[in-house]
């Protein structure tokens, strides 16, 4: 705890002081404490800094009690952040809950005796625990509150404003990054999410970057719908005085590569504005086209804005605080040692899931519910090797690419991607062979022959089909890099500590080519205990717990979709939410499939999951419905999640309208009928037309109250 100018800020995370910077950019709370004005700020993560930092716990006790403007007398740190060491001690006032306390109070009296309440019970760990997580969520919401600023400050400058539209994190960090980078450069710049961006100043944009990815077969992320379908539809103003440059992120085995970027280029030219320069159109390996794009974006907005090119080193007045594990990356990871490697299905079961924990000691990793681990990945050893018999290629020769030189092995097991064939690979194999069907299948109009063979198809099936020489640097020019996979955290850290568990699906089946594996999924599920993986956090903002713990939450999560869930419903059972928790949870058999069954059981009876409806869809039998104890009539059809959604249509919209969240994740094409589904509840018992409903939707994503984590 430091104290600047009566000012008390605590500031942590992960058992780390936050920097006297930050400190000073914290958000503060004022209260008055004996005739005396104070702020208290806190700055930290919602699930941060479990464990004191060598203050007495009594301290943030004190803190607590003096903010609700209760009695407090303590000392704590303050004066020079540099040196720490005058102590101030506050002055007590004996004065419990006045009227005029409570006036400045923003909580209502129920609530802040609550809270004083549930303060006295806790330890002083725990205290300092809560302090970060209360933290967290104020910080987040204050983030959230901020008015978006205008396209010209104050003064009338123009700035550049960077607009972003991330699934799965990459836009939003290359976004941050450039920003940084203007700021640095002494330019005036806003960053915005998609769906923070105030629409109605578009009109007066004059500089626009817009970082967006594409998902799945040409869909924008989440937190862009409403951005792209408004630059889309007949609002969308003249823009004759923008100017403006995009970046697109997508995948090259899918056919809408980058499509939505594609839109959005195009149409802010036919909307009038400038284009500055050509859109960049980023792969897997992301790097390749994001560094030379930001560099052209970088200097454009300086010819732009008019900014001198000064070769000096500028450091920005508001300093973007980094956190703790921003040192961990994809391309830095963290090794983590596997603790457990358990098959979840059964062993006659067609599906090989598995539970995973790890040992994130050391990694400074404070994550949250939600949030995504990164994997680095290893190609399977008998597929680099059936590769290199193909090509007869020797794997001890070593080879030169892009300023690195390894191995063709190394190259082929660590850095070349081998199980996702792309369209840019069938390109290449193409005019190579000459093969004219390869050739047809580029064509606009086969589009959905070539999506067929590239989600059937991996590089080696084609390799086999259409024998051709190739030289080592050929095939690793024709080849995309290895790109890390994303799988959603399945466990609360409040309740597992330094670890993490993952829900994996192994992905390993028999072709008339020979055998296909998932990279991440195989290299995962043959690591065994003591073996190392290498990771990296990946933060999901758009898929959090509701701050409001009173707040009711549906959970729609088939298969390994569930993983999150577990996670949500650990958290708020250690927490004590009062919230009610409802699953639905479906799979293709109850006895081989119900992943994580005697957990989901085991919060029925505990009261910490209040509803869980199942679907098993391939269990013609008997069909498990609401609770895993009763059952109903034998099923004549296949049953999904959308059915069960359906039968509980009258309650789930109940639980909407008096204020849950709703959550979805899984495959996209399952998240998609989800969709639909839910349209059709809200059309049936909100008495809506399809277009409101599409409305209704909409504001529950507008408002956080609907997230989807899709794949």
């Amino acid at each position: 705890m430091v104290l600047y100018d009566n000012q008390i800020f605590i500031g942590y995370r992960q058992n780390r002081r936050v920097s006297a910077d930050t400190l000073r950019t914290a958000r503060t709370t004022q209260y008055t404490s004996g005739g005396t004005r104070h702020a208290l700020g806190i700055h930290g993560s919602a699930d941060a800094g479990i464990g004191p930092l060598g203050q007495p716990a009594s301290a943030a006790r004190h803190a607590q009690y003096a903010a609700l403007g209760i009695s407090a007398s303590h000392t704590v740190l303050s004066g020079d952040p540099q040196a720490r060491r005058t102590v101030r001690t506050f002055p007590a006032h004996a004065t419990p809950m006045s009227a005029a306390a409570q006036q400045r109070l923003p909580l209502p009296e129920p609530k802040a005796r609550h809270l004083m309440s549930l303060a006295e019970s806790l330890d002083g760990a725990s205290l300092w625990w809560l302090s970060g997580y209360a933290a967290g969520l104020a910080q987040r919401a204050a983030v959230d509150a901020i008015p978006a600023i205008s396209a010209t400050d104050t003064q009338g400058e123009v700035r550049l404003s960077i607009v972003y539209g991330s699934q799965t994190g990459n836009a939003k960090r290359l976004a941050e990054q450039l920003a940084r980078q203007v700021e640095g450069a002494g330019m005036t710049v806003r960053l915005l999410r998609a769906d923070a961006y105030p629409l109605r100043e578009l009109a007066k944009e004059r500089l626009l970057y817009v970082v967006i990815s594409t998902q799945g077969d040409g869909d924008p992320p989440d937190d862009a719908r409403g951005f792209v379908d408004f630059l889309s539809g007949r609002r969308a103003p003249q823009l004759k005085a923008l100017s403006f440059a995009v970046l697109g992120l997508g995948d090259s085995s899918y056919p809408q590569f980058c499509v939505i970027g594609q839109k959005l280029d195009a149409r802010l030219a036919e909307l009038g504005a400038t284009r500055l320069f050509d859109m960049g159109t980023a792969d897997l390996d992301i790097e390749t086209v994001a560094e030379p794009w930001t560099r052209q974006a970088l200097d454009s907005a300086r010819s732009a804005l008019q900014v001198p090119n000064i070769a000096t080193n500028v450091t920005p007045l508001r300093p973007h605080a980094e956190p703790v594990e921003s040192s961990w990356s994809p391309t830095h990871p963290f090794t983590a040692e596997v603790l457990a490697n358990q098959r979840i299905t059964a062993d006659g079961s067609s599906k090989d899931v598995r539970h995973i924990e790890l040992d994130l000691t050391d990694a400074g990793f404070d994550y949250e519910p939600g949030d995504a681990l990164g994997v680095v990945p290893r190609n399977p050893p008998e597929l680099v090797d059936a590769i290199l018999d193909a090509l007869h290629l020797d794997g001890g020769t070593r080879i030169a690419s892009a300023g690195e030189t390894h191995l063709l092995r190394e190259w082929l097991s660590s850095k070349r991607e081998l199980t996702r064939l792309s369209r840019p690979f069938v390109a290449a194999l193409a005019a190579r062979s000459g093969d004219t069907a390869l050739r047809e299948l580029l064509q606009p109009e086969l589009g959905e022959a070539l999506r067929a063979l590239l989600a059937d198809r991996q590089p080696i099936d084609l390799l086999q089909q259409h024998p051709v020489e190739w030289t080592g640097e050929q095939l690793l020019a024709a080849l995309r890099p290895l790109a890390p996979r994303l799988y959603s955290i399945a466990s609360s850290r409040a309740v597992v500590g330094d670890e993490v568990h993952l829900t994996v699906a192994h992905v390993e089946y028999a072709t008339d080519a020979g055998t296909h594996w998932g990279a991440a999924s195989h290299w995962l599920a043959t690591r065994t205990e003591g073996e190392t993986v290498e990771v990296y956090l990946e933060r999901n903002e758009r898929f959090r717990l509701p701050a409001d713990t009173e707040r009711d939450i549906i959970m729609i999560g088939p298969g390994t979709g569930v993983a999150p869930f577990r996670a949500f419903v650990q958290q708020r059972a250690r927490f004590g939410a009062r919230g009610r928790n409802w699953l639905f949870f479906g799979n293709p058999h109850f006895r081989s499939g119900f992943l994580y069954q005697v957990e989901w059981q085991t919060a029925l009876k505990n009261g910490s999951l209040q509803r869980l409806d199942l679907a098993f869809s391939r269990d013609a039998q008997e069909s498990l419905h609401r609770d895993v104890r009763t059952l109903v009539e034998p099923a004549p059809r296949k049953i999904y999640v959308q059915q069960r959604l359906r039968e509980q249509a009258r309650e789930l919209f109940a639980w909407l309208e008096s204020g849950a969240h709703l959550y979805v994740c899984g495959a996209t094409s399952m998240a998609r009928d989800v969709e639909n589904t839910l349209r059709d509840v809200i059309v049936e018992h909100g008495a809506r037309t399809p277009e409101a409903a599409d409305e209704y939707l909409t504001d529950l994503r507008d408002s956080r109250r609907y997230a989807r984590d899709v794949y």
